[in-house]
This record gives C-alpha cells, structure tokens and sequence, in this order.
C-alpha cells in the first residue's frame, strides 16, 4: 500500500530552550505536545494516535499517554531507530491513519543531555552488557566521535574528500543560524575556522561536530480531511522509506549508508527525483553526516559529495540545494541527542513560507527531511519523508 497522500503534517513545534536545568524530561515532552497541538488548532482531545521513542520516560508510551492525559487513544508506537525514529513515526502514522486506526497522530520527542552533563562523542558510554555487539565493541573503545570520523577518514581515502569541504557544510549551516534567534551557536564561521579547530576525532574538528542540547518538539500528523479543514497551509506525506544498515559483523562499507536504501524507496513512493526537491533536511551530527548522506540520497554521485557541498551550494539564496535553514544540528539544536524531529519541523517550515525570510526557499513545494539513528560507522536506522506543500 502506497502512503502518498494518505495523511498530511497539520502541527509542528520546537522548544525554544536549549537548556532546561529546572525542567523534567516529562514536562519538556509536555510543552512540545501543547506547542504542536496550538499550531494546528487541535486540542488533547482530538489525539488518538500516539508516537514516541526512547527519549520518552517509563515504559514506552504508556507513562507519557498518562503525564499528557492522551485518554482517548486507539494506536501507540514507540519505535526506536535512534535519531532517525521520528521521521519514521510520520511514516508510521500515515500508515495507521490509512488503515483506519487513527485520525490525528502526536509524535513527541524531548531530552536534557546538555542539563544533565551527558557523556560527549569522545568518551565511552555506559552500555547494557545484554547487547551483543557492546561486547565486543566497548572494550575497543568505541565513542560517537571515533564511529564517524572512520567514516570520514574513508571517504577521504576512497575519493580524495578533503577537510575543507566537509568545512563547507558547516559553513553553510553557520550562514543559516545567524537568522535563528534561538540557536546555540550563532557566529558564522569560515572554511579556515573550522579546519582550525581543535582535533576532536582525526580527521574531524571540533566545529565538524554537533552541539549538545536539550529541549525538544512534537509533530500532529492527521487524515487530508482533517488537515484541510484547519486554518493551516497543507503539508502532505508523499513519499517515504526506512531501512537499516548492519556492522555486518565487521565487514563494512563505511562510504555509504541506509539512505541509499530509504531515500530510493521514498522516491520511488512519492515518483519524483532528487531534482526534483527543492530544500532538503538533512541529519548534521557531523559535517561527514551530511556528504554522505547526500550522496546516498541521489542529490550528487557517490565520491562526488565533496564537490557537492564546496563554494557555499548547501547555502539558501546562494547554493543549488539549500540545506538545515534553522542551522540544524551543527549550529541550532540537537535536543536528547537525537535530530530527526527538528528535520521534519524545518521542512514545514519551509513548505509553509515560515522560515526566516533570510533564508526561506523561494516557491518552496518539495522538501525531503531525513535522518540517521545510532552510528554512521557501525548500526544504524534511515528514514526519509518527501513533503509536499499541497494548498
């Protein structure tokens, strides 16, 4: 079953917080709820489908249906592909509001990692020792930071990619953040800062890495119905795809990743092209994050993304596929560690005409939003939505 067309995005909301000290994890989740809910014009009562993924407290959905006094639910998911959940929750909410289980769908996500002093991408977390692969790979060492910069080290090694144009992405995404009130890190950086910052994981620097934040968002998804009958412009699922990509017990391509999994199935879904697409979200952890995701999801030929990004193409108004106008998790917002769901939020944005006029994409009516959970270099989840501005 096809689900162009089924359901349609009518509410989105980011906290504007990126530090929360005297807030729960609950309550941020709460507010996102509520902010999500105002934008539509719907109220709790209207909500009988809800989303959520490990960022959530208590046991899946069920301690946060009771905290956010969701009573009148008839489906829950509370998939967790990691960052990338959330973006696979639209999917999966289309899909439950085509089959008839639910009319309009609330996705939340919230966190306190920077609040809470979490562990930073060069340091080992602590793992459950039930997971298989933590076995054998925490003893090795294995951090956040190490996992992609492998992968960058290879596509430097494969394609010639160099640490100027990985600068480039994060170039791009300082240019857009100078617009966003809200962003941890406004400054606009060149190529020369970033490849003079301190080295965090050869070959990545510090400014190739994303911040660290808390606060959250929500998205209400609904039936084409519903969402027409509300006093918002109408952003319409066209197209979407998920897939995981395995370690592969050790035998792994580190050049490329799940996108070119997903991002082919939601082209194929929606029957358009990467031409097509008119701003695309793309998930920023780390600047090699970005190029190799690109590559994956057709916008340039694989080894080519170096190219791709350089001379400012990422950069609205400026480039050929403007690129994280919020400044994304680069330079705004990573909150829980985990940005999938403010891909999607800038994506309505976009296709609303609400973006900062400084960087709003102009005649904006194809977006794609899509996100990578877990770690670039070993497991991880893809998702890809493409979003259509309908009316």
């Amino acid at each position: 079953m096809s689900l162009r067309g089924r359901a349609c995005i009518a509410g989105a909301f980011e906290h504007p917080t990126r530090k929360a000290p005297e807030k729960s994890t609950a309550q941020l989740h709460a507010e996102v709820a509520w902010g999500a809910l105002q934008d539509a014009g719907l109220s709790k009562d209207d909500v009988d489908g809800y989303f959520c993924a490990g960022d959530a407290p208590g046991m899946g959905p069920l301690s946060m249906a009771e905290y956010l006094g969701l009573d009148r639910l008839r489906h829950v998911d509370s998939t967790d592909i990691g960052g990338s959940s959330y973006i696979a929750h639209v999917a999966h909410a289309a899909a439950a509001i085509a089959l008839g289980r639910c009319n309009v769908a609330l996705i939340t996500l919230a966190g306190r990692p920077r609040s809470e002093g979490q562990a930073t991408g060069t340091a080992t977390r602590a793992q459950n020792p039930a997971v298989p692969d933590d076995q054998f790979e925490i003893p090795m060492g294995r951090t956040v930071a190490a996992a992609y910069a492998m992968c960058a080290m290879r596509h430097m090694h494969e394609f010639g990619t160099t640490g100027e144009q990985l600068a480039w992405i994060k170039v791009a995404a300082s240019h857009h953040a100078q617009h966003n009130e809200h962003a941890m890190l406004r400054k606009v950086v060149t190529v020369e800062e970033v490849v003079s910052s301190p080295m965090v994981a050869d070959p990545l620097h510090r400014l190739d890495c994303c911040v660290i934040s808390d606060g959250g968002g929500a998205l209400v998804v609904t039936r084409p119905e519903i969402a027409r009958g509300l006093k918002r412009p109408v952003v319409t699922v066209r197209g979407t795809g998920e897939a995981v990509k395995t370690h592969a017990g050790g035998y792994n391509d580190l050049t490329f990743s799940g996108a070119r999994y997903s991002g082919a199935r939601a082209f194929e879904e929606a029957g358009l092209t990467p031409a097509d697409i008119r701003y695309a979200s793309i998930y920023d952890s780390f600047t090699i994050t970005v190029l190799i995701q690109l590559e994956d999801l057709g916008f340039c030929a694989k080894g080519e993304g170096g190219k791709f990004v350089s001379d400012g193409n990422l950069i609205s108004g400026v480039g050929r596929l403007p690129f994280n106008t919020d400044g994304g998790g680069l330079c705004n917002n990573h909150p829980a560690n985990r940005g999938g769901m403010t891909k999607v939020i800038e994506a309505v944005r976009q296709l609303r005409g609400e973006a900062h006029p400084a960087v709003q994409v102009k005649d904006c009516t194809l977006a794609l939003a899509h996100g990578t959970g877990g770690l670039l270099g070993h497991r991880h989840g893809s998702a890809t939505l493409i979003l259509e501005r309908t009316a």
